[in-house]
């Protein structure tokens, strides 16, 4: 007898995109740059030269794009808003067009059925802010409670549900300490710093939604768990300097008001202490928690890694994807679980989760089969139903991504999408794994029972109403 796979009433179905990923036209319509206009123009900071100016042409295609998401059964759908879109100063003046196609998108996935998750910062930091010392300069949290506050006024009354940030430990590790994405920053001394004024700013929004709002809110986070590659206690003490940086940096003070121990080890001189009104309006009640889940990390004690002393340990004989990062389903579980313990419970939905493999440039025929990133789709979902029994309070799965997107500093040379997009034409074409996803979303988890990835070519792998189509190699 088959495992029933079956998700609780009222789970939420989506995918995420976030807006400098897909929307193109970043400049249109009255908006302002961002910072992310100015490291993709920047020469040597993008793969291949790689920009967001066209990305998935999604600003003049969003109808086409939500009637695919219909057409794959989606039932939610989480994107983000681009700040510099509707405040082109970053404050001040509202940029009524940009607004407006947010407005329009809102109104356009309504119609279809879909629930929309609004992100209100999802990397894209006004460049008329930053040039005003940007997530360094404490004003950072009003700067971005006024922006809230707008999006919440004019969204609220159709979007139930709103999160803060995306991401904040990739925002401070790869653009104030490595460099690596916008705005480009290598300071150790400025990451903690715009840590803090994040999470401040986090805190601001809630306060502010809860002023305006009448659903709820939540906060996204990045969790990478981590495992020691030995027993040995220098291994043992880099795993718990890397979870401490990357996992608890963020939810800690969100949720419990304060800060790991562990932070000070990590930073050394470069670590303050933050004032108690601080860690207060960091510590706002929110009414979810966004979770991020791509791999996981086995540590080894790394004296030349900078700031953890910490590096990961590529596995013998694991599959790995596109972007280097091992696929282990069994650590998504653990870290549902994990955060079930830690935090007493917390009402959670996977606000990203997903994989990057080779796909073709240009797709001939109506289905591009994915079997590698559909086998990383069933059993990631089998990991959430299994956190599920363990009684994690699961509410939804958004998986990353709609679309093949601009993957950031990366350019176009990582495909995450479940729908294939040709760059050169911006024809969308449908993976296995939409069509997986269709049926799984239809049976509401029952066909991850059936559910194998489908290898070759030919018609696509779903029949409406017979979940056993899945499998059709």
């Amino acid at each position: 007898m088959s495992r029933s796979y079956t998700f609780p009433e009222g789970f939420l179905w989506g995918c995420a995109t976030a807006a400098y990923q897909i929307e193109g036209s970043p400049l249109a319509d009255g908006a302002g740059p961002s910072i992310w206009e100015r490291f993709a123009h920047t020469p040597g900071m993008m793969h291949n030269g790689d920009t967001g100016d066209i990305a998935c042409d999604h600003y003049r295609r969003m109808r086409d794009d939500v009637k695919l998401m219909a057409e794959m059964g989606l039932t939610a759908y989480r994107f983000s808003i681009g700040w510099a879109r509707v405040l082109p100063e970053g404050t001040g003046r509202v940029n009524a067009a940009g607004l407006d196609f947010y407005q329009r998108l809102v109104d356009t996935l309504l119609e279809h059925g879909i629930t929309p998750m609004a992100t209100l910062y999802h990397w894209d930091l006004p460049e008329a802010l930053d040039d005003r010392g940007g997530w360094l300069n404490r004003d950072s949290a009003e700067w971005f409670a006024d922006y809230a506050r707008v999006c919440f006024q004019a969204l609220d009354d159709r979007v139930p549900l709103w999160a803060t940030l995306n991401e904040p430990w990739v925002v401070t590790d790869g653009g104030y300490l490595n460099g690596v994405l916008a705005p480009g920053h290598r300071n150790l001394y400025e990451t903690p710093r715009a840590s803090h004024h994040l999470m401040r700013a986090h805190g601001r929004a809630v306060q502010v939604y809860r002023e305006v709002g009448q659903h709820q809110i939540g906060l996204v986070v990045n969790i990478e768990p981590k495992y020691p590659a030995s027993d040995s206690e220098a291994d043992r003490a880099a795993t718990r300097r890397a979870h401490h940086y990357m996992n608890r940096q963020y939810l800690d003070p969100a949720l419990r008001g304060r800060y790991p121990d562990g932070l000070r080890e990590v930073f050394g001189e470069a670590w303050r202490d933050w004032p108690a009104e601080d860690m207060a309006l960091i510590a706002q009640p929110i009414d979810f928690v966004g979770l991020n889940y791509y791999t996981r990390a086995v540590v080894r004690d790394d004296p030349h890694q900078y700031p953890t002393r910490a590096s990961a340990v590529r596995q013998p004989g694991a599959t790995y994807s596109d972007t280097g990062w091992e696929v282990y389903p069994p650590a998504f579980t653990d870290t549902l679980v994990w955060l079930k313990e830690r935090y007493g419970n917390p009402a959670i939905y996977i606000t990203e989760n997903g994989s990057a493999f080779y796909d073709p440039p240009t797709v001939e025929g109506p289905v591009l089969f994915d079997p590698l990133r559909q086998d990383y789709l069933i059993k990631h979902l089998k990991a959430c139903h299994d956190a599920i029994e363990a009684g994690v309070d699961l509410r939804g799965y958004f998986g990353w991504s709609l679309l093949d997107n601009l993957e950031w500093s990366l350019g176009f040379a990582k495909r995450f999408g479940m729908v294939h997009v040709d760059y050169a034409t911006q024809k969308r074409t449908r993976k296995g794994t939409s069509h997986l996803y269709q049926a799984i979303i239809e049976s509401n988890g029952a066909a991850l029972a059936s559910a194998r990835p489908v290898y070759g070519t030919g018609h696509p792998p779903h029949d409406a109403g017979n979940a056993a189509a899945v499998d059709v190699s």
